[in-house]
């Protein structure tokens, strides 16, 4: 298990690195002068060359390159041309927010999935199974965005269940800071009236997000279940007229789980991915919307951030799905 682990952390390492060469290169490659656009319409060309030395962008590429290594290995991801603030820390005031979205959202994935995906296996082939599987074919290939677009229309706008957008409303003072994440920073203080309201304006967004998770999870996890339900040792739990209640949820899920259980850890990692969209759509204010508003004005440091940060992120859920596989079979300790 140490020699899975330690093989493992060399190859993140090493992915993290080719991320780190990847993004800044196009970054820097990028057509659009962000210095310009900060210095303003009216900055006259020593201004431009003034901030330009200030930023580090009169150097050469290379030195560009190593000094942005170095200053990230002590934790200094640069200072954003657009906010004129430290990317560390606008990325610790927004991540939270896009941190939340996510766990309800692949919570909510999980919770809906799985039985789905149980029932339409047990149910082969019937009507039942067919409007599941329609679900989950539709959840692959609809348009995150025009998902979450059609939400808005019809539950916020029509029938006006839920709000438009935004993580609380305009008259409610957010819970103090603990977490960043509302709803939990909302229970520590005791606010309950804000979490709940939190909760609301979540609903659509993470429903919107987790839709194409929810598809991916039941196509897997209803193949994973066939294939059980089809082995010898659950056709002899039937001959020794075990429940089918059992039979299904002891046996043939547990089994059935290890390759769901990889989809919904590849599914966390892309959620963070699919939040650029989202946060935009309903103007949430995490990394997403962060990453938008940065690579509109050209804005490379935070770019660079939010990509190595998110690609960190992919990385690190693989990482710990590898280790949970390995704990849960031996077998791929072995193929170590």
């Amino acid at each position: 298990m140490l020699k899975m682990i330690v093989k493992r952390s060399i190859m993140m390492l090493g992915m993290l690195l080719g991320l780190l060469v990847i993004t800044f290169t196009i970054s820097h490659i990028a057509p659009g002068d962000p210095v310009a656009l900060a210095a303003g319409p009216d900055a006259t060309q020593e201004m431009i060359d003034q901030l330009r030395q200030e930023y580090g962008f009169d150097r050469p590429l290379y030195q560009q390159f190593f000094a942005y290594v170095g200053n990230i290995i002590q934790g200094d991801l640069g200072r954003s041309i657009y906010t004129t603030r430290e990317v560390a820390q606008d990325l610790f005031k927004y991540f939270p927010a896009t941190l939340e979205l996510v766990i309800y959202s692949i919570l909510f994935a999980i919770l809906v999935a799985i039985p789905l995906g149980v029932i339409s296996a047990v149910n082969q082939n019937n009507w039942i199974d067919n409007a599941i599987r329609i679900l989950s074919s539709s959840g692959v290939g609809l348009p995150m965005f025009w998902l979450a677009l059609m939400l808005q229309l019809y539950f916020a706008l029509e029938l006006g269940w839920f709000p438009l957008g935004g993580r609380l409303g305009l008259m409610t003072d957010p819970p103090t800071f603990i977490t960043g994440m509302y709803t939990i920073d909302a229970l520590l203080t005791g606010r309950i009236d804000v979490f709940f309201e939190a909760l609301h304006y979540m609903v659509l967004p993470a429903l919107a997000l987790s839709f194409p998770a929810i598809a991916s999870i039941i196509r897997v996890n209803r193949a994973e279940m066939l294939e059980t339900l089809g082995l010898d040792y659950i056709t002899n739990a039937k001959a020794q007229g075990i429940s089918r209640f059992r039979m299904i949820g002891l046996y043939a899920l547990k089994n059935a789980m290890l390759p769901t259980l990889a989809i919904i850890g590849l599914r966390f990692g892309w959620m963070l991915g699919g939040t650029v969209l989202i946060e935009s759509v309903f103007d949430w204010p995490g990394v997403g919307l962060y990453a938008l508003q940065a690579v509109t004005a050209s804005d490379f440091e935070p770019v660079m951030a939010v990509t190595l940060l998110l690609g960190a992120w992919f990385m690190l859920t693989n990482f710990l799905i590898d280790i949970i596989y390995g704990v849960l079979d031996p077998r791929v300790r072995k193929l170590a």
